[in-house]
């Protein structure tokens, strides 16, 4: 156990992170390092490992503090929740090769990342008790609802701003909306607008837990939480439609069977005849795959393998598979539905697999399907699936599928991609 003093001080730091507004140490607003600090003072976690191992191993005392139905927990106001974070790109030359790519701009993975840690710390913020000295709670990503890009470009040089709040609550679900700024040209502008689901769970991660519900103020709070029933309605009009559980639609059977029909060899007049038209790539072609060997420097404040690492890697090989197949650079439109189905263990093989699934006039839709792979059974089990949307400077060639499982990654990539054309 740490000492009492240290304790004490460690929930003074705390319960000043969870303070109205951007108010920090010195009265600035803290920075993407403080955040982690402060998200590792809330559950006591160490940066040392052997040290980590051992808080992680007494957080299990703290089971008792948690509530045995949400009706025994304050109400929270979004307010509570509001957080303002700054990335010093200008200001702080050092922190710029962290950032850094070889185009000279920003490495989106890294601001994935640190969207991650920044939600998880909105909703400890919004279920702190400062009566206590950490978080019985362990908060963790569920799923990343969606992330829109305002602007292709961003500046390695220019500073960034990090602003978001709880937006909806269930019985034991958070949903956390964020948005990045960049000051440039003396102003700052907007970059994107992210949709994080997060669920609490018991101090050994092995449960649901409640959390405190939200109190409304006003028609404005009244429309965002509105929102947040909107989103949740259809996360769940999406599942129960998943083409893993149900057929295609009609319409969706016709494409299928044109796309069949476009790769017949009228020569042979053969279903087994296939041939490739022109501007066309088959899916087989159109993978990419990598593999992690899972570390403990990687790990999150709950002795797991961070969530934004899990992005950041999935993110970076996707780009690479969208760069590969269309001959070009492309830039992020949209993320979307990255669902976090299982952890991933410290020491796991963890397998990505890349695969462009739909693609229309300059966009490129892209599937990451990420498992762990225990050397031992030869198992593999599926940790996340990530959706890409990008778009490059000229028109990509068609992607076609030749299997009937391919055919169903090509109509769920239409799905995502549709789904993400409704909002630019």
């Amino acid at each position: 156990m740490l000492p009492h003093r240290v304790l004490k001080r460690a929930s003074s730091l705390t319960s000043r992170a969870f303070s109205v507004g951007p108010v920090c140490l010195q009265g600035k607003a803290p920075d993407m390092a403080e955040v982690r600090n402060r998200l590792r003072q809330i559950v006591g976690a160490s940066t040392n490992w052997k040290d980590h191992q051992q808080a992680m191993a007494e957080r299990a005392s703290l089971s008792t503090y948690l509530a045995s139905s949400q009706n025994e927990l304050p109400a929270k106001r979004m307010k509570d929740s509001e957080i303002e974070v700054h990335l010093p790109l200008g200001t702080q030359p050092s922190l710029r090769e962290k950032y850094l790519n070889y185009h000279n701009s920003v490495r989106f993975g890294r601001i994935l990342e640190d969207l991650d840690s920044l939600a998880v710390l909105i909703c400890y913020s919004h279920t702190w008790n400062k009566e206590l000295q950490k978080s019985p709670l362990s908060i963790v990503t569920a799923l990343v609802d969606k992330i829109d890009m305002r602007k292709n470009i961003i500046y390695p040089d220019c500073d960034i701003k990090f602003t978001g709040h709880v937006t909806w609550v269930g019985k034991s679900s958070i949903e956390a909306k964020m948005h990045m700024t960049q000051f440039h040209d003396g102003a700052y502008s907007p970059v994107l607008d992210a949709t994080f689901v997060m669920v609490a769970r018991d101090p050994e991660n092995k449960r649901a837990a409640f959390v405190n519900p939200l109190q409304l103020e006003g028609p404005e709070e009244e429309k965002i939480f509105q929102q947040g029933e909107i989103n949740k309605k259809r996360r769940v009009e999406l599942s129960t439609a998943s083409l893993l559980k149900v057929a295609p639609t009609a319409e969706e059977r016709n494409v299928v069977h044109s796309l069949f029909l476009s790769t017949l060899d009228t020569k042979t007049v053969s279903f087994r005849g296939r041939i490739l038209p022109p501007n066309s790539v088959w899916m087989e072609d159109a993978k990419l795959k990598g593999l992690e060997i899972c570390h403990p420097q990687e790990r999150n404040i709950f002795n797991r393998i961070f969530g934004g690492f899990l992005m950041r890697k999935a993110y970076e090989l996707g780009w690479a598979n969208a760069c590969a197949f269309a001959g070009c650079r492309p830039s992020l439109v949209a993320v979307d539905d990255i669902l976090f189905q299982k952890p991933v263990e410290i020491g796991s093989l963890l397998m990505l697999s890349s695969q462009v699934c739909y693609t229309e006039g300059e966009h490129v839709q892209v599937r990451v399907h990420t498992e762990v792979l225990d050397p031992l059974t030869r198992q593999h089990s599926t940790t996340n699936v990530f959706h890409f949307t990008f778009r490059v400077e000229k028109a990509v060639p068609a992607v076609l599928p030749q299997s009937y499982g391919e055919s169903m990654l090509y109509l769920d990539g239409k799905r995502h991609f549709n789904e993400t054309m409704k909002g630019q």
